[in-house]
């Protein structure tokens, strides 16, 4: 049967399989590695940010297919975990904005909100990487335009649109080196190419087949940059209730009066935060395009005057909530010890998560929310965390500062470095500084067979990574410690502090210490149960 169009409840059906299929396929997708390393979470992350979505579409009272679109894209939003499942919101938003007003959606209509869906994604990456998912969603999107301008019947359009996706899927390690070497193809565009299959069942009616390939993929590596140094004095932040606001323009238009700008949002709502001199002329701009809620303007230079307050007394009866302190801060962390570690830097909240379990931008929110501070910072100590971070900070209206820490060593050298009396600006300042001069080495176990960098690696081996690159191999601890300690050493180096796993036991770690003590006489050499999972040790080099 030839299909045309598509309206709202079959739109809503299509999403709801794209998840499914998603779903059933998650293992395969987190089963693919370039680096034999037990992180394997894009399919686990992309089926989360999508049963997110699907919890806000059936929850809609909305029946246009505006209302639809707009739900999928505010549920991926807020349920968003690690960078394809923030790319995925991305995707989901960009297809809303270009489907608004839209009755039912025809062949040229879905590949316009295919393309759209893909340059929103392409806009939210600071530095877009090809051979990843992006690329996957944008070329697909591009032939999608081609097709559609000939091609009507939509199962027809879709099945071209899934063939040249798998296309490109296939052509990621052309593009990308790290892929090559290992063989295999991007994970995150195979859980893209999993939802579009779902997507075309629900459209023919057809049962979703769960696929069993043994094949190895990966999803792109991001490289999130720190932000620039905060240079304006008020921290001004609004929202413009509106129904018609182009955001790149208004972008645009308010740009030369600071920095650290965001506008984040859609046509109804906009949220805004800017650091400028001029708050108010900033203000009448937006008021050109609608009403303005959620003012908030803080003098920065101000900030740093700011006392704890005092305890409660009897005759205080202030709300606690009034009663904000200057700092506050999140961090993420798996294990007993970590938490504990962090907590006694006087960390507000530690979000547990990590390697496999990355948390979405919900989690953020609500952390940010439970804390009664002027500035929050926020260390994500992952880097497939810190998108998420960044999702979280655009949604606060809370002064939010992303400390792109990607290891548990940079988190703790950021607070190391932390100064109470410090302005916010001065601390990110130094924060950013710190986490430049700690090196990382992980001891984890191959999850499979590969090679990398002319080593030969064998499922079930000890592996040593050192500033995410595998540095030596074996079958014995100590010896693969050694070695990965050896080639991230340096003559500046003044202190090596082990952290060790759940899956090591104290004699062991402490067997450990006395051959570092042994071979680096002249460095202090700290010991601290880390209580981690799949990574024996954590070595902070500093």
């Amino acid at each position: 049967m030839k299909i045309e169009y598509i309206d709202q409840q079959l739109l809503k059906k299509m999403i709801i399989a794209g998840a499914q299929s998603l779903e059933a396929h998650k293992e395969i997708v987190n089963s693919l590695n370039v680096f034999p390393v037990p992180d394997g979470d894009t399919g686990t992350n992309m089926a989360l940010t999508m049963k997110s979505a699907v919890k806000e579409v059936k929850s809609t009272e909305g029946n246009s297919l505006d209302d639809l679109a707009n739900a999928a894209a505010n549920g991926s939003l807020m349920g968003a975990r690690g960078n394809s499942g923030v790319i995925l919101s991305q995707l989901f938003r960009g297809f809303a904005k270009s489907v608004q007003g839209k009755n039912h959606l025809n062949t040229v209509d879905l590949a316009e909100a295919l393309k759209s869906g893909s340059d929103t994604a392409y806009k939210a990456v600071m530095k877009p990487v090809e051979g990843t998912i992006l690329t996957v969603a944008r070329e697909s999107a591009e032939k999608a335009i081609e097709i559609a301008a000939t091609e009507k019947d939509m199962v027809v359009f879709i099945e071209k649109v899934i063939e040249e996706a798998g296309n490109t899927l296939e052509r990621t390690p052309d593009m990308l080196q790290v892929l090559k070497e290992a063989g295999v193809v991007d994970s995150g565009g195979k859980g893209l190419l999993y939802i579009y299959k779902g997507a075309l069942a629900a459209l023919t009616g057809k049962t979703i087949i769960v696929e069993d390939e043994d094949i190895a993929q990966q999803t792109y590596i991001h490289e999130d940059e720190a932000q620039g140094q905060l240079e304006f004095g008020y921290c001004t932040e609004f929202i413009i209730k509106s129904k018609e606001v182009d955001i790149e323009a208004f972008k645009s238009t308010i740009k030369g009066y600071g920095d650290s700008m965001l506008a984040v949002g859609n046509e109804n709502i906009v949220k805004v935060h800017i650091h400028t001199n001029h708050p108010g002329e900033v203000m009448e701009h937006a008021l050109k395009l609608g009403q303005l809620s959620d003012i908030k303007i803080d003098n920065m230079r101000l900030q740093h005057r700011h006392q704890l307050m005092e305890q409660d007394t009897d005759t205080n009866k202030v709300d606690a909530k009034s009663r904000l302190k200057p700092y506050g801060f999140i961090t993420v962390a798996m294990g007993e010890g970590l938490s504990k570690i962090f907590k006694d830097f006087q960390v507000d909240h530690v979000i547990e998560g990590g390697q496999t379990m990355n948390p979405s931008t919900q989690d953020f929110v609500e952390a940010i929310e439970n804390i009664n501070a002027e500035t929050v910072f926020i260390m994500p100590n992952n880097s497939n965390i810190i998108m998420a971070a960044n999702q979280a900070k655009d949604l606060s209206a809370k002064n939010i500062l992303v400390i792109p820490t990607k290891t548990i060593p940079q988190g703790i050298s950021a607070l190391l470095a932390f100064n109470n009396e410090s302005t916010p600006e001065e601390n990110y300042e130094e924060m950013l500084e710190a986490i430049t001069h700690v090196r990382t080495g992980q001891i984890t176990y191959a999850v499979r067979d590969t090679s990398f960098n002319e080593m030969t690696i064998n499922e079930g081996d000890i592996i040593g990574i050192g500033e995410k690159e595998i540095k030596s191999v074996g079958q014995d601890m100590m010896t693969v410690s050694l070695e990965l300690l050896d080639k991230i050493v340096e003559d500046d180096t003044e202190m090596i502090t082990v952290f060790y796993g759940q899956d090591v036991t104290e004699k062991e770690a402490n067997q450990i210490v006395q051959r570092l003590e042994a071979i680096y006489g002249d460095l202090d050499i700290e010991i601290y149960y880390g209580g981690q999972p799949l990574y024996y040790y954590i070595f902070s080099v500093e």
